[in-house]
């Protein structure tokens, strides 16, 4: 009886869950009830917040862009997103896979083609089908899907991994405010940011099924002219592919999303590189570093460009549909890549996120918007403009009928647009449904399939009421909140960053002696050598650290004590950790420990007996404090040794707490869970 219970058992957030829920149920029974109705006021709301609120967004947006980069090149960008001993857990090549797949890869094989040549054909500046708007259309390509867009995820997953793996808070966006408010995050105040992230990665998520969807539908009809292009067919697949989403939900995070990001990224390859070859190799080449040179040089006047002098429905209709929906996609994307990004550095972190996968997509518009461009200009293929403005969905597969093997082509896009659909809803039913359980990663399979199903629901609904303009609109205006959110929660990181440097310098420059022999007379030395030299086993360290540390801790917490101090110590014998605790008041606690660690026995120390597993291993005594391990090992040290490392650790502690602010703004040791995990 108690295995069956947890299949349906809940990990939901009630205060989170049911007004998200309500505000989505209210849209999808007001959309059905009245689409035209509904279509309308999408229209005017799009209208509205293009009018009122486009600089707000590019200004916005360009703050995420000057911090996130600003961190990464300080002296901030060497901490670790968790305990310093922490290592990543998943390759670079599986990171990038999941984090593309997860991102944006539907987007690039939707405007890949379309947005190029749909700007070259109507450029919001200047003269029609000239060399000057194909320069012009490529370079706002890659504004619009360069270091911009991969800041607004960056930002919100840095900010996610920094209060989560480092200093132990829930995996949700109501951290990012716990430097500002505190304990409220708790409460209603918390509540409310975790509804508007559920809700902008509800319609974020939506937009993308959305686009899916309407390609997949363009990609069938261009093989199969019988099945029609049509908002039935579109809600029919919406429907069948959510169903494989479920599927994969249920398999789980490395199961489903890992094993599906590396299909994604497999067929991406094949096909980026088949029209790469197929196509006009060194011109693409060419403009992939003129194109990029472009973009560098105009990159601040373009972040700036609100069209302010020449009103028109452009910006609306793409810079800023395209930054909000990235907005509004940034809680889903960021909290994934915060998942998998446990144990880098934040300046690894924000090469990896923002450096690699834009290098990759300016690359990916110089293939597909070069080689559609290069077919209008100078192949005579000029019928592509007309047939991309009358269905931007069909871009990509009239681009193949220019290629050899077009059939094939088409057939693998379409599977490769089915995998990123599923990738997607998958990733996001499992982001939200941490988001509606207050930060829990570990929820039962019915909840995931439950969002995963409303996906679906959301996404065929606004299609249903619109297309494409609706499914802009929700994305749009459920990134007006949430951008004011990324905004407090930058700000929030601003002053953990500022505590954690006063806490390293007062590391750096307090002395900390942790020789062995400090004390000991002369002859000692030899003693010393032989343990450098010794590789003990684990019985030795683990009698070490249970009688010899223990008993030094306890003398310094005895010592402690007297002079007022609150100090205890604990031992915890499964992971053999000895540990002294000292509280003060409303400041952060002060942690010592000493675990016994395992490693591989170098080859020369090895007896010789290859069957003797024990000889293959050694282990250390090592010392972690609250900001992880410190790399040296304790293990032969003699008693006074021991408390002269404690003491000089501990001074280290006074000293960041003398440097550090009167006030912190939290007290970060009631959050500190993860990081006593190896």
């Amino acid at each position: 009886m108690a295995n069956t219970k947890p299949k349906w058992n809940s990990a939901i957030l009630l205060p989170v869950f049911i007004p998200a829920v309500a505000v989505i149920a209210l849209l999808v029974i007001g959309t059905l009830s009245n689409p035209e109705l509904a279509g309308e006021v999408f229209s005017d709301v799009l209208a509205w917040i293009t009018k009122d609120f486009g600089w707000f967004y590019m200004l916005a947006v360009a703050i995420f862009l000057v911090f996130i980069v600003g961190v990464a090149i300080s002296k901030w960008g060497r901490i670790k997103l968790g305990p310093d001993h922490a290592e990543p857990e998943y390759s670079f090549p599986a990171w990038f896979a999941m984090l593309f797949s997860a991102g944006y890869g539907i987007a690039l094989l939707f405007f890949g083609v379309a947005e190029p040549v749909l700007h070259y054909a109507s450029p919001p500046v200047g003269a029609a089908e000239t060399v000057d708007s194909a320069k012009q259309a490529m370079q706002i390509a890659y504004f619009h899907w360069g270091f911009h867009i991969w800041a607004i995820y960056g930002l919100v997953g840095l900010v996610l991994a920094y209060f989560s793996f480092r200093h132990g808070l829930p995996l949700s966006m109501r951290s990012t405010l716990y430097p500002i408010i505190g304990e409220k995050i708790h409460g209603p105040a918390g509540h409310a940011v975790d509804t508007f992230a559920i809700l902008g990665t509800m319609f974020g998520i939506a937009t993308t099924l959305g686009l899916s969807v309407i390609q997949i539908n363009a990609g069938l009809n261009y093989l199969w002219p019988e099945i029609p292009i049509s908002t039935t067919v579109q809600v029919i697949a919406i429907g069948v592919i959510t169903l494989f989403a479920i599927m994969s939900v249920v398999a789980g995070l490395d199961k489903g999303v890992k094993r599906l990001s590396y299909v994604n990224m497999v067929l991406v390859l094949l096909i980026l590189f088949f029209v790469f070859f197929s196509g006009p190799t060194v011109h693409i080449l060419e403009t992939y570093l003129q194109n990029t040179g472009s973009y560098l040089n105009n990159i601040v006047e373009r972040t700036f460009n609100l069209q302010a002098y020449s009103r028109s429905d452009w910006i609306g209709n793409w810079t800023l549909f395209i930054f909000g929906w990235t907005i509004a996609w940034a809680p889903f994307v960021g909290l994934f890549i915060a998942k998998i990004s446990r144990g880098r550095t934040i300046r690894q972190f924000v090469f990896g996120v923002m450096f690699v996968p834009t290098m990759f997509t300016f690359f990916w518009f110089s293939v597909f918007g070069d080689t559609a461009l290069n077919m209008i200009m100078n192949e005579g293929y000029t019928t592509l403009i007309t047939e991309v403005q009358n269905d931007e969905a069909i871009a990509l597969f009239k681009l193949y009928e220019n290629l050899p093997w077009t059939n094939l082509l088409s057939v693998a896009t379409v599977i490769l647009i089915v995998t990123f659909f599923v990738t997607s809803s998958d990733s996001g039913s499992l982001v939200i449904d941490s988001l509606a359980s207050g930060g829990v990663s570990e929820t039962p399979v019915w909840q995931r399939v439950f969002w995963a199903t409303l996906e679906g629901v959301v996404a065929g609904v606004l299609l249903l009421a619109g297309g494409l303009g609706a499914l802009q609109t929700a994305s749009i205006t459920s990134a007006l909140p949430f951008a004011v959110i990324i905004l407090i929660a930058a700000f929030g990181m601003w002053r953990a960053l500022v505590i954690e440097g006063h806490q390293y310098q007062s590391l750096k420059t307090a002395m900390r002696t942790h020789r062995r022999g400090v004390h000991a007379g002369p002859g000692y030395w030899k003693k010393r050598l032989a343990g450098v030299v010794d590789f003990p086993r684990q019985t030795e360290v683990r009698e070490f650290v249970e009688h010899t540390v223990m008993e030094c801790l306890a003398d310094v917490a005895k010592e402690l004590g007297g002079k007022g101090w609150d100090a205890k110590t604990q031992y915890e014998a499964d992971n053999v950790r000895a540990i002294l605790t000292v509280q003060k008041e409303n400041e952060v606690d002060f942690n010592y420990e000493v675990r016994m660690r395992a490693y591989q026995r170098p080859q020369f120390a090895m007896s010789g007996d290859k069957n003797d597993k024990r000889d293959r291993e050694y282990y250390r005594a090592e010392v972690f404090l609250r900001q992880g391990g410190q790399a040296y090992d304790l293990y032969g040290y003699e008693p006074n040794d021991i408390i002269n490392d404690v003491i000089n650790q501990f001074e280290n502690y006074l000293q960041f707490m003398h440097i550090s602010p009167a006030s912190l703004p939290w007290d970060l040791q009631e959050h500190d869970d993860d990081l006593k995990t190896s």
